[in-house]
């Protein structure tokens, strides 16, 4: 694989950032339709995401173009009596385009993140995996990630 660069993604990746959105979009409803359907993602969204003093979006650019990245924010925990008041580095979304996969991106992508939480002195980082991404969770393990808790729900309200 080429020189990869990690940075800051920019307006000018708008474009790049679509389609890897696509990508991942597509993963998650092939993972869980009942919760997901392509999404658009508008001018607007990213702007605000730059504009964000809690967030950023970066990336893994070859040769000028985006191929890879990871959507990071800030996140307090929830004010409760028995929690530590910690803050987090939450990845939101995270996708490197699959004919760049396997060539060490994703994990600088990673560092990238956690670069990012040590600069703003959060306490851990977190993000979440469909139970059926083995090859996913094996990536995270990989990368200092264990398994915490686990998400059940309920379909039925009845």
């Amino acid at each position: 694989m080429k020189n990869c660069i990690i940075r800051k993604a920019s307006i000018n990746d708008i474009e790049a950032l679509r389609e890897l959105y696509l990508a991942l979009e597509e993963d998650a409803v092939r993972y869980q339709p009942e919760h997901f359907m392509i999404g658009e993602r508008t001018d607007e969204f990213f702007q605000y995401i730059f504009d964000s003093d809690n967030q950023d979006i970066i990336v893994a650019d070859i040769d000028g173009k985006a191929v890879g990245f990871v959507h990071v924010m800030i996140l307090q925990q929830k004010r409760v009596s028995c929690l530590k008041p910690q803050s987090v580095i939450y990845l939101q979304d995270f996708c490197v385009r699959e004919d760049a996969r396997s060539n060490g991106i994703g994990t600088k992508l990673i560092r990238a993140a956690k670069d990012y939480g040590k600069e703003r002195k959060v306490d851990f980082i977190r993000t979440q995996i469909f139970p059926g991404n083995v090859d996913g969770m094996r990536f995270y393990e990989r990368n200092g990630f264990c398994e915490m808790m686990k998400t059940i729900e309920c379909q039925s309200l009845d």
